[in-house]
Formats: C-alpha cells, structure tokens, sequence
C-alpha cells in the first residue's frame, strides 16, 4: 500500500465518506477487481464522474498522478485527496505543466509504471500537451487528464479557448494523437477503453487524453464497476504460416552479400532475439540514439549509432549495406539520413507491429508483429550464414571508430574565450560522467542539443534501459524533469540527467519538486554557454553563428543551492576534478547538481563528429536529389 497522509481534521461530507469506504474496500482486498469479487464494491454503484475514473484507472494500475490543480480540476483533485488519504493513490504536486508531463513519460518509460498527468483549463493544458510530444515521439504511454469548459454554454469560461465554437480543447489534443471528451458520465466505460488501447498499445503506445468538462466532474451516474476494463493484454503476434512472406524474406537473404539490421527504438524490448537473428544472419547492427545496449557495446557485429550524426563504423554499415532488415524503426529523418542512409539497399525487410511504419521504404517485404517473435520466426526460416568478408570490413571501422572516440574522450582542456580559462572539452567531460554512471549502476538520461548528440555517440551500454535519450522530440528540458518521475518509487534506481545549460534553463524548477519528494539524483550540468548543437549546424551549412549566444554569466552552484535540500558543487577543469565532484555529488542523499564548464570553439577535436546527411538548410537540394536515386 501506498504511504497515507493524515486525513484533514474536518469531518468528511457524506460523499466523501462513501468515496472513503470505497477507498478502504480497496486497500483491504488489494484493487478494484478483488474487492469486486470479495463483494466489498457492488458491480453497480452511483458515483461521481470523477470518482468513476479515479476507480477505472487504478483498475488498469494507474496509481500516480503528477497534478498541478487549477478551477477546472477541483472535484478532481477532492476525489484524488481522499484516496490519497487513504493510500490508494500518490500525488506528486509540480511547479511546472511541461516538466510533470516529461516526469510521468519518464514514470512509464524509465520505471515501467503507466501514471496520469492532472492540470486544470486553459494554459496548463496546452503546457502538458506539449510536453505530451516526448511521450508520443517516444511511444510511452500516460494518462493526461485535463479540465474542460462547461457543456452548458452559459458563456466563454475563464481559459477556454476564447471561441464561439464547441470542443476546441479537445480537438486540438486529438490532432496530438487519440482523445476523449466526457460530456456524460456514462460514457466512462468507453473512454477507458479506448484509453489503455492507445496508453498500452504494445507497439505504438502514446499519450491519450481525457477532457473533463468542469461541470461534468461532480456529475453522479449509475456505473458498472464490473465493466471498466482493465490494462490492455493482448498475446504476442507474428505473419501467419502459409503465406508465403518468410520464403521471400529467406531469398532475399540468400542473394544478399551484406545485410544490416537497423535497430530502433522498439526493440528495446527484445534484445535477444535481435542478438540471435544478427549473428544467425551474418549481419551487422546499427543502431539508433535510442536503442544503444541492444547489443552490448563490445559486440562484434554491433556497428553503433547510425544516421545524421551517427559514427564512422555505424555509417560505413549502412552506406555499403546491399539489404536493410529494419526492426522497431519509424525512419526518422536523423535515423535514416533523411531517406539517403542506404545508397546501395536494394531492397528491404521490415519487422515492425505499426502498419505505417512497416511499409514505409518501397521495396519492402513487410513481416508485421512483435520483433522478437517476428525476428524468432525469421530465424527459423532461414539458413545459419557466414559472411567474413562483410563481418570483417565492419570490424575494421569499429576499430577506426573506436581509436577516434578514444582520442575525443581523451582530449586536454582548452582555452575556453566564454570562461576565460582552460575548459574540458564536452566528450572529455561526458565521458568521464557516463562512465562513472556506468561504474555505480547509474542510469543516464539525456535531453536535446550537443550534449545528446556527442552523448549517445559515446555511451557504452550492454542492456536496454542503461540509457534513455529523449531523441524522439529533442525536448529539451526533459532529462532534468525525468529525475521526478522517481519520486514515490520503490527502490529507484540512481539516475544522473546529462544537460546542457540550456536545456537545464528550460525546467529548473525540478530543484524544487525533487527535493519536496523526496526524489535522489543528479543533474550533470554541461554549459558552454550557447545553443552548441545549432551553432554548429550553422557553421556547417554557413560559415557563421547567429543568436544561439549569450553573454550572461550564471553561477549555477549558488542557483541550486539557493534551493534547501540540494547539493551543488564545481564540476572543475580537470578530469581529476571532475571525478571527486561526482563522488561528492553522488554520496548527497538527495538531489545534486554538478557544473561543468566546457570549451566551445572550432576545434574540432572538441565535437565527435557527423557523419551523415540530413535535410536541412542549404543541404536540401543534394540530400532531396540523392533520395530520387534511393532503390528503397
């Protein structure tokens, strides 16, 4: 059971003393279905909206509700309060619409638990829906439950979208992905029906959206408890036998000289059976800034990231590659080089459960399904292969790759013009951060901008979940606020968040919600004072920067430790420095903040480098000319 705040010392109304006897039913059987089946819940009860889908979701495991309350959720937070009191729910109370959205993506991606976020009408919607595109570009599914306007039409309510037309909040979260208006209690059954097929989805989850009319709420409707469904459970799926699809899968593999396998994000969740099929198919794995430990980093056969940044072994791959299994890959434009990563594919084989993305490259033999049972059944079609030659020439760019990033990692400080003084250069600094996660089991989160970008370029995982880079919508603010979505956690594991200070700006008030819940942590703070990642795009296509600069300096250590219960410390300019803030940093029984200054000029050897193509800037001519000659 949950930890139960005192209850307030003011006598319970009589419905709230009903919600209470509900809320103990369920502590003292274990959920909604076992107090359904002890008859301590009738099938058939008067409840109010609000309180009907507080119990539907705690029937699907929705048990965390990340909320900053407003007029338009009262009758939902009073419902929320008396099940917290009684321990049934935790709410996690936030300074920030757009750092609690990223907190419960993190709460389902990181911890594997499916929580609700909770914001009132108006401006905190349209905060948590935008931070909803981590959630949705990432396939993590959350609950986000938002006040609405009244469904009388008495006049414009305070916040609503200041229109003469209906339902405009719920259009617009409905162009974000799937979305449901509650104007009648009754429909509770459906909407949550709906909701754990999008929030569950075993392919293709994402956020889904209630919209909670303000008058609705307290609304009282005779529900069926019995009928509320639970978590969507559906069985592993692969391509029937008899059709014919793997005999065509097994000759193309036949005729192919050197077969690569794109890992993308989803297959996270099956790295064996990715293992199995690279090496039973002779073929190199590239992988995404999202699927690193897939393979485990020292794997012969793992070529490392590949695509708009990518890495000289991972891009070598995929540009000599003559067939391209692609497995849990949407074919991003950064992943695939804006659909110019595969000069000399011929052809494709894609193992994806979405329909859209299975079909997405011409020339595609399509096996719709779970990877792993897919890529299990692939396995059994096909003959065991031996490829030397192709093995070879890709373990000679991994050697290459790896004598680079060494050389990068290793790099002296430099005269930074910003700081006035030697600085670390950024892969130096990150490197040394990510290997002293790795050596206290610590998980790495990484948001937008040069510190992704070199990041996932020199993490070294050998398992899934090692690290999380939030590539799917580059948000930046998002590592930082990830650290939250531990908060009430049983036994977490430690996380440091990799930003920049940039991104950090972006949501600071997480120094504040971690330390009020308790959350312990790090945030390795990198600043160079810029916008990097754009400064050195703009170099790249231009020759020049432009207001992605500041020249204000900010002492981050006095910042955070303005803030009681966080411990801030300087990161230094020596490797040596850094190490011993990272240990003192690590032993607070709390939250950390590390600063790191580092260099930003144009040496190269302060960057890890690109190495692919992207259609961008004054790029676009060539990369859109070279995708017309593309075979796939």
């Amino acid at each position: 059971m949950l930890q139960s705040p005192h209850p307030n010392d003011r006598p319970d109304t009589p419905l709230e003393a009903q919600m209470r006897e509900r809320a103990r039913a369920l502590a003292e059987t274990g959920g909604v279905a076992e107090a359904l089946a002890a008859g301590r819940l009738p099938a058939r009860a008067m409840l109010t909206l609000s309180e009907g889908l507080v119990l539907g979701l705690l029937r699907q495991g929705v048990r965390t509700f990340f909320a900053i309350f407003g007029h338009g959720s009262t009758d939902l937070g009073n419902v929320l309060r008396v099940y917290a009191e009684e321990g049934q729910v935790s709410v996690i109370n936030c300074r920030n619409e757009v750092e609690m959205a990223h907190a419960a993506t993190a709460r389902a991606w990181v911890h594997g638990e499916t929580p609700a976020v909770v914001t009132s009408i108006g401006p905190g919607a349209l905060q948590a829906m935008a931070g909803s595109l981590a959630a949705a570009s990432n396939g993590v599914g959350v609950y986000h439950i938002y006040g609405d306007e009244t469904t009388r039409g008495e006049g414009y309510n305070m916040q609503q979208v200041p229109k003469p037309e209906q339902g405009l909040f719920g259009r617009i979260t409905a162009l974000m992905g799937q979305s449901y208006t509650l104007h009648t209690p009754e429909a509770l059954r459906d909407c949550l029906r709906r909701g754990t097929a999008c929030v569950h989805h075993p392919y293709k989850a994402g956020p889904f959206y209630i919209l909670l009319p303000i008058n609705t709420q307290p609304q009282a409707a005779e529900i069926n408890l019995a009928t509320l469904p639970g978590r969507l459970d559906v069985p592993r799926m692969a391509p029937a036998g008899g059709s014919g699809v793997f005999e065509r899968a097994r000759d193309l593999l036949a005729r192919a000289e050197r077969p690569v396998i794109k890992a993308g994000g989803g297959t996270r969740g099956a790295p064996a059976a990715i293992r199995r099929l690279a090496e039973h198919l002779g073929a190199a794995v590239v992988l995404s800034p999202g699927s690193t430990g897939v393979l485990p980093d020292a794997h012969p056969q793992n070529m490392h990231v590949g695509g708009s940044k990518g890495s000289i072994s991972g891009n070598f791959a995929m540009e000599e590659a003559d067939l391209v299994i692609f497995a849990g890959s949407r074919g991003v434009c950064q992943a695939d080089c804006s659909g110019v990563g595969y000069p000399k594919a011929r052809a494709v084989i894609n193992i994806n459960g979405d329909l859209d993305d299975v079909s997405h490259y011409a020339n595609t033999i399509c096996l719709p399904g779970d990877v792993g049972a897919v890529a299990e059944r692939l396995i059994a079609a096909t003959e065991r292969a031996e490829r030397p030659n192709w093995l070879e020439a890709c373990a000679a760019k991994k050697s290459e790759w790896a004598a680079f990033k060494a050389s990068r990692l290793s790099a002296p400080p430099m005269h930074d013009a910003a700081f006035g003084r030697d600085c670390l250069t950024q892969p130096a600094a990150i490197g040394a951060v990510a290997s002293f996660a790795k050596a206290h089991n610590a998980i790495k989160v990484f948001d937008a901008g040069d510190v992704q970008a070199n990041g996932f370029q020199i993490v070294e995982d050998d398992a899934p979940g090692q690290t999380f880079t939030e590539t799917g919508a580059s948000y930046m603010g998002f590592a930082v606020s990830a650290l939250l979505g531990a908060a009430g956690v049983r036994d977490p594991k430690y996380a440091i968040a990799f930003t920049g200070d940039g991104s950090f700006m972006m949501n600071p008030q997480v120094l504040i919600d971690a330390v009020e819940h308790g959350v312990k942590g790090m945030i390795a703070l990198f600043d160079n004072r810029r916008m990097a990642a754009i400064t050195g795009l703009q170099y790249a296509q231009y020759g020049v920067e432009f207001a992605t600069n500041d020249s204000v300096a900010v002492d981050y250590v006095l910042m955070a430790s303005a803030v009681a219960g966080v411990k801030a410390v300087h990161g230094g300019h020596s490797i040596a420095e850094l190490e011993a803030a990272l240990a003192e940093a690590h032993a607070h029984d709390g939250l950390s903040l590390v600063h790191i200054p580092v260099y930003n000029g144009r040496d190269p050897i302060s960057e890890m480098g690109a190495y692919g193509s992207w259609n961008v800037g004054n790029w676009v001519d060539d990369v859109q000319s070279r995708y017309l000659q593309q075979n796939i």
